[in-house]
């Protein structure tokens, strides 16, 4: 009886190694490791700041905790959206929030209200034992309309004792004209400009409540 051997070539080995390499290789160039980072990101800049060096003693009940507003779903992202109608969203490319609406909006909040009235601005995460009033709310509104062609901001605010005892609830809106197409480089100033009428108008609303 004859045995037959089938003797493989030295360099086939590497032949198939190479081919299975080639392979995992182009195969690579299909698959995504991560969406593409946006050309922009945008933040809140406050038009009135807090001056470098002040100081300001709390007392007499004028501490103020300023929580971060609740906001919906739709806005609780660092996507920027557009309404185009009643029952229709959709969101501006190219661009992102540098954060969430709704944290960007408590920093502008916050120094707004120290840059414009007596009161000591607290953050409710490091003083939530804080004896004075609490403002907190919800961010409704803060993006672009298609209609109008505006920027708008919403919120609705509710200042409360230390208690939990609501003293005033009131809303507030402002918007801003795009002045052009809706994209990513129009919309960041108009948006800002909105953020700020609304956060001025809080800060004067919320140094004239009294216990």
């Amino acid at each position: 009886m004859r045995t037959m051997f089938h003797v493989k070539h030295p360099g086939a080995n590497r032949k198939g190694a190479l081919t299975a390499l080639t392979a995992a290789f182009l195969l690579s160039g299909c698959v995504s490791f991560g969406a593409k980072p946006p050309s922009q990101l945008l933040t809140l800049d406050a038009a009135q700041k807090v001056p470098s060096g002040a100081s300001r003693v709390a007392g007499g009940g004028r501490t103020l905790i300023v929580a971060d507003p609740d906001a919906p779903k739709m806005l609780d992202t660092v996507r920027v959206p557009v309404q185009l109608g009643p029952t229709s969203v959709a969101y501006v490319t190219k661009v992102q929030w540098a954060d969430t609406p709704r944290h960007l909006f408590r920093r502008l909040l916050a120094e707004t209200i120290s840059a414009t009235t007596d009161r000591v601005v607290l953050d409710s995460g490091q003083f939530s034992g804080d004896g004075g009033q609490r403002l907190s709310g919800e961010l409704v509104a803060f993006g672009l309309d298609a209609a109008s062609n505006n920027a708008v901001v919403t919120y609705d605010a509710v200042l409360t004792t230390p208690n939990g005892v609501a003293l005033a609830r009131q809303r507030f809106t402002a918007s801003q004209p795009v002045g052009g197409k809706i994209e990513a480089g129009t919309i960041g100033a108009p948006i800002n400009v909105a953020a700020n009428k609304v956060a001025a108008d809080v800060a004067a609303w919320a140094a004239a409540v009294k216990d």
